[in-house]
């Protein structure tokens, strides 16, 4: 299902439970809706940029019961100053992004009092973890998948997903790099490949031999998960990630995105020592597949 259409049925989806406005403003705003998730896809935002922005017409929508091209300035100010009090700074710039986006390309209309909305300035240095403190993440993982997502994560430096999205073909073992493709802002880059990150990726996918994905969706059988076509979900992710620094008893506010790696590459021969990669020793014993990356 592509995005538009997926934003559109969500949108119905929760029209017909949570809202009460009559049937022909109902219908009028269904179709401003999917102007708007239209504009969107076609100025090419990212999935997840649509999905916030979409959210913010919703969140509108649902607080005045009304199209939101019948919203007094007033109306807004309340929606703005509820929307600070309940939710970060951040979602408020989202939201207020969205709404622009929908006066400008959907309704026409100039949004005049866009520079009432004014987030503070502020300039936060992200929480770093030290060598031993990622060593300790990594070994506390259960699962070999998560175990592995989190060594790649940080020991090159990358976004969740970015992570989860790495192919086979991205791994180039000549030239000791990994080719990272529609990064933030839709940019590639190259990185470099850490020696133990190259082994973990190795076991990982010796493990599933998936090939094309090196984080497939670990769901249903073994053959299952060789074929699927789509890599794990994000929010798995995440949510073992957590737990990770939960059990580490780790108190720093990390994240595994690009801004909280580790103070320095890790790339040495420790990882052994910790056992997070014991398997390895038998892949030298084994002749390399023809998928598996060079």
């Amino acid at each position: 299902m592509s995005v538009t259409l997926f934003m559109v049925v969500q949108w119905r989806m929760t029209a017909d439970k949570e809202y009460d406005m009559d049937p022909e403003e109902q219908k009028r705003l269904n179709g401003l809706y999917s102007q708007h998730a239209l504009a969107l896809k076609l100025q090419g935002y990212a999935k997840r940029t649509i999905d916030s922005y979409c959210r913010a017409v919703r969140r509108v929508s649902k607080r005045f019961d009304c199209v939101p091209d019948r919203l007094s300035v007033q109306q807004l100010k309340v929606h703005f100053a509820e929307l600070v009090d309940s939710h970060s700074w951040a979602t408020v710039k989202v939201d207020r992004n969205g709404l622009q986006f929908f006066w400008k390309h959907v309704l026409h209309q100039d949004w005049s009092w866009v520079e009432m909305i004014r987030p503070p300035k502020v300039r936060t240095l992200p929480d770093i973890l030290s060598v031993l403190e990622v060593e300790r993440l990594i070994a506390s993982a259960r699962k070999l998948r998560y175990r592995v997502f989190v060594l790649t994560t940080y020991s090159m430096g990358l976004r969740l997903s970015e992570t989860l999205s790495l192919t086979v073909a991205d791994i180039d073992r000549a030239r000791g790099q990994v080719h990272i493709r529609r990064g933030k802002g839709h940019k590639d880059r190259f990185v470099p490949l850490p020696d133990l990150a190259y082994r973990g990726l190795q076991c990982l996918w010796l493990k599933h031999r998936n090939p094309r994905l090196l984080f497939p969706a670990a769901s249903g059988s073994p053959e299952t998960i060789r074929q699927a076509t789509t890599h794990m979900d994000p929010g798995g992710a995440q949510r073992a990630f957590r737990l990770m620094l939960a059990d580490c008893g780790i108190k720093k506010r990390s994240r595994p995105t690009r801004c909280a790696t580790a103070s320095r590459p890790i790339c040495s021969s420790r990882g052994s020592a910790y056992g997070i990669f014991r398997p390895c020793s038998v892949i030298a014993a084994r002749p390399r597949p023809p998928s598996m990356p060079s």
